[in-house]
């Protein structure tokens, strides 16, 4: 096998000399930069050359290994670990992970807001010298206890000692570890380490896992210079042909991303239970029959790719390699004995502090990976990185299948910031707070039950309307069903509960085969919450699942809880979380909540959340995931909370709901004697067995079907605003379920009525008729129903008795 250094050395006339192991360590390329020849390509690194991640892994874990022997235990849980960036964060891990007791911190280039500098340095070779001490807690670079600094190679020794010195003239040590894989002085630097330490009247040490010499000929420079110019030729620009996929990884909420700020055996310890999980995802991510995976981790962010590669290779049968992006600009030439074969040339994409620049990946072109799992922080995740001839376009290029897996950036809290309570409120539960079973569903509310809410309907009208108050600030009068309306509910439950059971099935069959086998249900509050319910007794009947179950507060224009999202993000991952609702009528919701997930992400760094939500029924085709689309009625959008677990509808008013509180709402549990919410529950779920047969036949229908939304919905309510004149979508409620709720809580103007609608509107039309509202028969409607709330309300504008006038 040919050394991947003879090109070089045959041409400069470099010698590399020292321990039997070394050329199997090293091989040798051109650098593109003034300062230096030659560069060392370290075949166990992990960053130019792609290598098994357990072997990678290994090489630190080895070397750390051995400073806890150097040390002693006692001193080892004294020690600090501080890898260079950008090639050594990820090997400052491995020492750190090898000594087992230490925290590790990695210099970075990288300036973050509001984190103050504990030291800095240069690195007098490199092509981008500063580096910068950004630890969070300022005490990790302040005690007296060993410090462990890794670099890659160790040659002349004068980044190590700026760092010392910088950091010794602020918090003197006792005692220093130099680790590196490749110890590389030359004869004439051998005494400058011991020359230091006398200087300085510390001990210093070095642990290397080789040693030897690069032997350079005069003129070296020079002639390696004129070797680039050359052979450097460009980079061809080759069509991207493969796919670019999106993966939720689930990184654990508060998990630091590497060791920018510090990252302590506690950190070590989430980051192994998370690891199989998110592996997990990653493997069943990966094109069916892939046999060679790249995972290419991002200049400074070395450790987390490398861990989840390191975590794929055990759970995979297929070969598994880890490098990383760079800086380095290197000559690439594809000779057997160079060590650089190939290269892909990007723009930067992490807004980088000294500017736009190059970054490139190398010996990754022409490869033959099946598929690249492409693993960056979420600050690193812009528009750079995802446009034409950026990382993404590039790899797919020269891969068919490209996935994206983002990290979470840590970014420290600014000194003075308020703490966030270190935990926030456990869930609501029956029978306390609703007349729910306490396993069926935890509600992440604060309970406002003893606070008076309600509002006469037409004034809360007028005063959301009038821009005065938002609906959420206020809650309706609940509507108290009649004799005669509470005989249609069990009747229109009798006929619909096997089309229920059915829809339920379907939705739920679809969730653990598309979202997760072992989903988080979180229903939106309150109308998703008997649906969410459901699906988890559907779970439990068929798979003998038992499946957490929260409900959780979204307000159209204020967005979804944040505390309850943080409280999902610290107890779940993130990925498994599927938001649950009853139905959907034009989308609002649905856009709603992929927008405050957004927000929420951008704010929080926690990633993994889908806001796809999951529905039992989308006439107004605005998700993928749904029992049916069909607009039918659903019997639980006839009544208020006596079939939601005689809870209100949210709360979110500024008086009550502060910044770490959950969203509020009422246990109305003076209308028990009303409650029909465990009935409606029981009918549903007493036909689970009987539609069994028709759900398999139809979830692989589903399945199988092109379910991308079309928005339909959108468009007609759209249309029907311009048509009646009302000019305001937010007052045009399409759908069987919409429509009701106008009728119960809204001051409704007129009801539209698909032409030969059956007994689906019976209640609509009873509803209807108690409140004075015209009920008008169209053709073509896509929905079932619409209501149209009055498009000009003040008081004025209904009778004493509160029935509708004509405008």
């Amino acid at each position: 096998m040919v050394w991947s250094g003879t090109w070089v050395a045959e041409r400069l006339g470099v010698e590399l000399v020292g321990d039997e192991q070394l050329t199997g360590m090293l091989g040798l390329a051109l650098r593109r930069n003034p300062k230096r020849a030659h560069l060392l390509v370290s075949q166990v690194l992990g960053k130019h050359v792609p290598q098994s991640p357990s072997v990678v892994r290994g090489h630190g874990v080895a070397l750390g290994r051995r400073v806890r022997e150097l040390l002693g235990d006692e001193e080892a849980a004294r020690a600090v670990v501080l890898g260079y960036a950008e090639t050594a964060t990820g090997l400052g891990h491995c020492v750190a992970d090898g000594l087992g007791l230490a925290p590790c911190l990695h210099s970075t280039r990288r300036p973050v807001e509001g984190v103050a500098r504990a030291g800095g340095f240069e690195e007098s070779h490199s092509h981008a010298t500063s580096h910068l001490l950004l630890p969070e807690d300022p005490a990790l670079l302040a005690g007296d206890g060993p410090l462990v600094l890794v670099d890659d190679e160790f040659s002349t020794g004068n980044t190590v000692m700026n760092t010392i010195r910088d950091l010794h003239a602020r918090h003197p040590r006792k005692r220093y570890v130099v680790v590196a894989l490749v110890d590389m002085r030359s004869p004439a630097d051998l005494g400058r380490l011991a020359d230091f330490a006398r200087e300085i009247g510390a001990r210093v040490d070095l642990v290397a896992a080789a040693a030897g010499t690069v032997r350079l000929p005069p003129g070296v420079l020079e002639k390696g210079q004129e070797l680039v110019a050359r052979h450097e030729s460009p980079v061809p620009d080759r069509p991207a042909h493969g796919t670019v996929a999106r993966v939720a990884l689930g990184w654990p909420r508060g998990l630091p991303d590497g060791g920018r700020h510090g990252f302590t055996p506690a950190h070590r310890a989430r980051l192994d239970g998370a690891l199989p999980a998110m592996a997990a995802r990653l493997a069943g991510a990966l094109p069916p029959g892939a046999r060679r995976v790249l995972v290419l981790g991002t200049e400074e962010l070395m450790y987390a790719p490398l861990r989840l590669a390191d975590e794929l290779e055990r759970l995979l049968d297929t070969e598994i390699r880890y490098s990383t992006t760079t800086r380095s600009p290197v000559l690439a030439l594809d000779d057997p004995g160079y060590a650089i074969r190939s290269r892909i040339v990007f723009p930067a994409h992490d807004d980088p502090a000294d500017g736009p620049g190059e970054r490139y990946a190398y010996n990754v072109a022409d490869a033959g990976f099946d598929a690249v799992v492409t693993v960056v922080d979420s600050a690193g995740d812009t528009p750079a990185l995802h446009a034409p001839g950026g990382l993404l376009d590039r790899l797919a290029a020269h891969t068919p299948h490209v996935l994206l897996a983002v990290v979470p950036s840590h970014v420290p809290a600014p000194p003075g910031a308020p703490e966030r309570p270190a935990m926030l409120s456990e869930p609501l539960r029956g029978p306390d707070f609703s007349s729910y079973a306490p396993e069926e569903v935890g509600w992440l509310l604060q309970d406002l039950s003893d606070v008076t809410l309600e509002v006469p309907t037409e004034e809360r009208e007028e005063a959301v309307q009038s821009g005065g108050a938002h609906y959420a600030e206020s809650l309706p009068v609940e509507y108290q069903p009649s004799a005669q309306y509470q005989e249609l509910f069990r009747a229109a439950l009798d006929d619909s509960a096997a089309r229920l059971a059915q829809a339920v099935g379907v939705v739920t069959e679809t969730v653990l085969a598309e979202r997760s086998p072992r989903p988080v249900l979180v229903s939106l509050a309150r109308a998703g919450t008997p649906v969410g319910v459901l699906m988890r007794r559907w779970a439990a009947h068929r798979h003998g699942l038992e499946l957490p179950h929260y409900a959780v507060s979204i307000v159209r224009g204020r967005g979804i809880d944040a505390n309850a999202l943080r409280y999902l993000a610290s107890h779940h991952d993130p990925a498994d979380v599927v938001f649950v609702d009853g139905w959907t009528g034009k989308g609002a919701i649905t856009r709603e909540l992929a927008e405050a997930i957004r927000r929420f992400e951008e704010a929080e760094g926690v990633t993994g959340f889908d806001p796809e939500i999951a529905v039992l029924a989308d006439p107004g085709s605005c998700v993928r995931t749904y029992g049916t689309r069909e607009d039918f009625l659903i019997p639980s959008a006839c009544l208020n909370s006596t079939v939601s677990g005689l809870i209100s509808r949210t709360v979110l008013r500024a008086d009550l709901v502060g910044e770490h509180d959950y969203h509020g709402a009422k246990h109305y549990r003076e209308l028990a004697a009303a409650d029909v919410s465990i009935a409606f529950l029981d009918a549903v779920s007493a036909r689970f067995a009987e539609v069994e047969e028709t759900v398999d036949v139809q979830v692989k229908e589903v399945l199988a079907a092109d379910r991308t939304p079309t928005w339909e919905g959108w468009a007609a309510v759209e249309r029907i605003s311009e048509e009646y004149g009302i000019h305001d979508v937010n007052l045009v409620k399409p759908g069987v379920g919409e429509t009701t709720r106008v009728l119960l809580r809204r001051v409704p103007w007129k009801i539209l009525a698909r032409s030969g609608a059956g007994a689906d509107l019976d209640h609509v039309r009873l509803l209807a008729e108690q409140r004075g509202v015209p009920v008008e028969e169209v053709d073509g409607l896509p929905y079932t129903c619409v209501g149209l709330i009055h498009p000009r309300y003040t008081r004025g504008a209904t009778g004493a008795d509160g029935r509708a006038v004509a405008v």
